[in-house]
């Protein structure tokens, strides 16, 4: 009992540390990444809006505090002003002015929320099942009949055992890798449709700039459109606390170009249609006698 428990933590405390990696193809390491979608550049530029907001702010604020510190000290003589006790200019300044910062940052988020929510006019859908612990992936539209399980690779899961002598430093993505990860197109507006068979997960990438959870007997939604250019490997995990194994599950996103995806979504098609060829050509079987 005591040695599956220490595999256990040694594992999580693994996975924590390298969940500051996930994801980390547009981030600097101490921001948010700008990501590689036309969302996640709007909650970058909405986030760096706010943050130089909340700068000027602390500037002002501590510049007056630090001058009035040291101008009006008593060791250089000040002595308080107490005739002033009431100054309606002044409240209504100090209360014109937070609103009026408040609506400049409100209108770009509520414009943002709304694009986020919108489903329009999507090319391909995908339905997105949480499992613990892997994900399913069942493809809609163009790729209908495509369906999956992608579930952490072996070589991260034979590393995570306690005494397993493998070194996780050299396994390649150790944790955030995957044996069949999503495979979408770039400049599509794909939709997510996610659910979950058990418990709650979350489907998150943090290059994509979205999060949303998987819920059992409830879908919810999200879309994403990866700027043309941008092809490549993008890595998150699941960020909702999902059980024992909530380390272990990795989220693996592999980026293509339409026509490589067509071609993509031809082979597997292909795969399915000759995998299920031997059954529909094997002859009826004998009738069994009692």
């Amino acid at each position: 009992m005591l040695r599956a428990l220490t595999r256990q933590t040694a594992g999580a405390a693994a996975a924590c540390c390298v969940w500051a990696t996930a994801g980390a193809n547009t981030s600097n390491g101490y921001n948010l990444p700008p990501g590689v979608t036309d969302l996640s550049r709007g909650i970058y530029d909405l986030h760096m809006e706010a943050f130089w907001i909340c700068v000027a702010i602390a500037v002002v604020v501590f510049g007056a505090m630090i001058y009035t510190l040291i101008k009006f000290r008593h060791s250089q003589g000040a002595v308080a002003d107490t005739s002033m006790l009431h100054s309606t200019k002044v409240e209504i300044v100090w209360t014109i002015l937070p609103v009026a910062i408040l609506v400049v940052m409100a209108v770009p988020a509520a414009e943002l929320i709304l694009k986020m929510e919108d489903m329009r006019n999507s090319d391909l859908s995908i339905r997105v099942t949480g499992y613990q612990w892997k994900w399913q992936y069942q493809y809609m539209d163009a790729a209908d009949g495509i369906n999956f399980f992608s579930t952490l690779k072996q070589d991260s899961n034979f590393a995570r055992e306690l005494h397993s002598g493998i070194d996780p430093a050299s396994v390649p993505n150790y944790l955030l890798d995957v044996d069949h990860p999503l495979v979408i197109p770039s400049g599509t507006k794909v939709r997510l449709l996610l659910t979950s068979q058990d418990v709650i997960h979350a489907w998150f990438v943090p290059d994509f700039g979205l999060k949303r959870s998987a819920i059992p007997g409830f879908i919810n939604e999200l879309w994403v459109r990866v700027d043309p250019g941008k092809e490549g490997i993008y890595r998150g995990q699941c960020a909702a606390l999902c059980g024992r194994d909530h380390g272990f599950m990795p989220v693996v996103v592999d980026v293509r170009t339409p026509d490589d995806f067509k071609k993509w979504v031809e082979e597997q098609k292909a795969a399915l249609k000759q995998a299920s060829a031997p059954a529909a050509d094997a002859p009826r079987s004998a009738q069994v006698l009692n």
